[in-house]
């Protein structure tokens, strides 16, 4: 892999592509991830995925089903660009912890470790914005089943709603179950990503780099359902604690975890998985091909 003269620049490069790459992401999976939200929220509201958004079709229209946009754009672009940002700037913290040189090729092991780490970062700025999406998405349900008043649901009225009732704190409402998912979220996600590169690499016997726009997207999504399969429970609680804050104070990560558990059975947990893996090959395929062809295009400037 080729790296910038500059470690700046080569942020700066890395946090572009991670842009590119998140709204990529988010144009091409929005109204599946809507329906994941409602059926995590109300498992017993729809009767499966095609019933949520033929439900959510007739009740509110298209606008429904891309409820949430604005803040799921703004969510995507600040994780991704921290993400592949800091997943850089760990490569490079492992590189020196293993005593490589800096432009060492990393294992596959290696990369999946930085990726871990660098979700850490990530997470603090994709906690806020997560949370208004999650609210929008599932205002029309909290609404209908009385649990709160009506109003408008728009990302301004949540943001200062969030402000006037739980203060700045209230953004990271369930910021410990977000990291709780992203730390061995990632890790599956960016080893499964570069195993299924390096699969197709060897198979095609040429550079990882060089594999094309097909194998991309399907190592994306690859990785994006490991992720998915691993942390979905995770997923589902902190959904929970985000949407059911808006009645007040929620109980933490544990304790909503096991209530949902005992109350409601562990296949709860799993609500909307469905959408979830549906829409993991398309949106993640997405992602990693706007991230990957975005930073070839701006790394091929330096090959000189």
């Amino acid at each position: 892999m080729t790296m910038a003269p500059h470690p700046v620049v080569q942020a700066i490069i890395d946090l572009s592509a991670g842009a590119i790459g998140g709204a990529a992401c988010v144009f091409s999976g929005q109204p599946l991830d809507t329906a994941k939200v409602k059926m995590q929220t109300f498992p017993t509201l729809y009767r499966g995925f095609v019933h949520c958004v033929v439900s959510t079709y007739k009740q509110v229209g298209m606008r429904g089903l891309y409820q949430g946009t604005t803040p799921a754009l703004m969510a995507n672009i600040a994780e991704n660009s921290v993400l592949f940002m800091s997943y850089g700037f760990c490569q490079q913290v492992i590189r020196f912890a293993a005593g490589l040189h800096k432009e060492a090729v990393l294992s596959d092991m290696q990369k999946a470790c930085a990726g871990s780490v660098a979700s850490i970062f990530s997470s603090l700025v994709l906690c806020p914005t997560e949370l208004v999406k999650c609210r929008l998405q599932a205002m029309y349900e909290m609404e209908v089943s009385g649990r709160i008043a009506k109003g408008h649901n728009t990302v301004w009225s949540v943001v200062k709603s969030i402000m006037r009732n739980e203060g700045p704190l209230g953004f990271f409402q369930g910021l410990t179950t977000t990291i709780a998912r992203e730390v061995p979220g990632y890790f599956c996600f960016f080893g499964a990503y570069e195993l299924c590169r390096t699969g197709f690499a060897d198979y095609m016997k040429c550079d990882k780099d060089d594999i094309g726009v097909a194998p991309i997207v399907f190592s994306g999504g690859f990785g994006g359902a490991c992720l998915w399969l691993v942390v979905y429970p995770m997923d589902c609680v902190k959904s929970r604690i985000q949407v059911m804050s808006m009645t007040g104070k929620q109980a933490g990560f544990f304790r909503t975890f096991m209530t949902i558990a005992r109350s409601e059975g562990v296949r709860a947990l799993y609500s909307g998985l469905t959408p979830t893996m549906v829409r993991t090959f398309p949106a993640n395929g997405a992602l990693f091909l706007g991230y990957e062809a975005s930073r070839k295009l701006m790394m091929k400037q330096f090959d000189n």
